[in-house]
């Protein structure tokens, strides 16, 4: 397993497990702070925080589970693990510099984009961009590997 599946992996169990704590009434807390920002915020379903930091409500937690999920499932090929971690890079980062902005710090009122979370998701999107176009396998040992593995390998040296 390379390193990139192994990314996509680890992601896809963690934000699996966000997910899922998030909708665990003893995990998630109603702090007064959060308050104030959440005034845009038009899904109130399962509101909170978790452990008492991440600001989360309902649709939050499903687009965790979600994400979680296709990391699990992209982590099966290396190509399909950078497109997973590529634009998982991306719309994070998006995330992150939407939840600088306060017009947009709920995602147009259906989830919480402040707090702690902007952090979450900023270090979710570096990572995802590192991993996604940057950590590649040498050309030359998947060109080795797969001459090695052909059976005309001997033709092609």
């Amino acid at each position: 397993m390379k390193t990139t599946q192994k990314f996509a992996l680890i992601i896809g169990i963690v934000y699996v497990a966000i997910g899922v704590m998030g909708f665990v009434p003893a995990l998630v807390s109603h702090p007064e702070s959060f308050n104030s920002a959440a005034s845009n915020l038009e899904v109130i379903s399962g509101y909170g925080a978790l452990m008492g930091l991440f600001p989360v409500n309902t649709a939050h937690n499903i687009v965790h589970i979600v994400t979680g999920l296709l990391g699990i499932v992209a982590a099966i090929s290396l190509d399909s693990s950078r497109l997973f971690a590529g634009q998982l890079g991306i719309y994070y980062t998006v995330l992150t510099i939407m939840g600088f902005v306060p017009v947009l710090n709920t995602f147009f009122g259906l989830f919480p984009l402040f707090g702690p979370d902007v952090f979450l998701h900023g270090l979710t999107g570096l990572l995802g961009i590192y991993f996604g176009f940057f950590v590649t396998p040498s050309l030359l040992t998947l060109f080795k590997k797969e001459i090695k593995d052909g059976e005309g390998a001997g033709e092609v040296l």
